[in-house]
């Protein structure tokens, strides 16, 4: 049997005693899967947790499968990270990635409305998700989207398309326990239908992980810091709580630690 990925400050911040992230399929009355919002800026960027989440739900220790739409870069891209951060091959089988820069499966042209495109890219998403879900008995779904900012260029800036977007991939998490987790870059918008987005953002996720910079400026041991908001109903030990810790990057990984805990 294959021993489960060490724990981290992250981990035991988004997941249960029991060691799943949601406590969540109907198969077993769990009521649906959740929406996970991490929110990054310029200076400093939350891919490594998108990777963390990844590599998670990819490990040996797990059945799930990971319906991963990629808005910001290539397959290539995160199949050397994940396999720099120790992910066998016969674990990527379990990874289903659409190519949005290949526009994969999307039978886009210039007659296509951003709405028809985004409707043909939900359908697809649902169609796998659909497709794992009843091949797969018991196993869990998470779709994640990198990124959301991205994806207002394919709507041509409308916001709105892009809620829709989410909520009815948020639709999945009741119908299939499937989780949802995606990117979005919290300092690039400055209009009011962009803030609004925003904040729906906010409002739909069930937590919250914002990487930010270091209040204090640069340090050469610590390259930012991590704030999780939980809200209730996610872990039977965490309902509600914020957790606020900070980060590393190295080459072998990411570090968390508390703040002041850092030599």
């Amino acid at each position: 049997m294959a021993n489960s990925p060490q724990s981290t400050l992250l981990d035991e911040a988004l997941y249960s005693k029991g060691g799943a992230l949601f406590s969540t399929s109907p198969r077993g009355g769990g009521g649906g899967g959740r929406m996970i919002l991490v929110e990054d800026c310029v200076e400093t960027s939350g891919a490594f947790v998108l990777h963390h989440l990844l590599k998670r739900s990819l490990s040996p220790s797990s059945s799930d499968v990971v319906v991963f739409l990629s808005l910001a870069q290539h397959f290539s891209h995160y199949e050397r990270i994940l396999r720099k951060m120790g992910c066998a091959q016969r674990d990527l089988k379990r990874l289903v990635f659409i190519d949005i820069l290949n526009l994969e499966g999307i039978d886009r042209d210039q007659r296509r409305s951003s709405e028809e495109i985004l409707m043909a890219l939900y359908g697809k998403v649902q169609k796998q998700v659909e497709l794992n879900y009843q091949s797969r008995e018991g196993n869990q779904v998470t779709v994640i989207i990198d990124d959301v900012s991205l994806m207002e260029v394919d709507a041509n800036g409308s916001s709105n398309l892009v809620l829709d977007f989410l909520h009815y991939c948020c639709t999945l998490t009741a119908q299939f326990g499937c989780s949802v987790i995606a990117l979005n870059h919290y300092d690039v918008y400055s209009n009011v239908d962009q803030l609004n987005l925003l904040l729906e953002l906010e409002y739909l996720a069930d937590v919250r992980i914002k990487v930010e910079p270091l209040a204090t400026g640069l340090a050469n041991d610590v390259h930012g810091q991590l704030t999780v908001s939980n809200k209730g109903g996610l872990v039977e030990d965490g309902c509600g709580k914020v957790h606020n810790f900070q980060f590393r990057i190295k080459d072998s990984g990411v570090e968390y630690f508390y703040p002041g805990s850092k030599s």
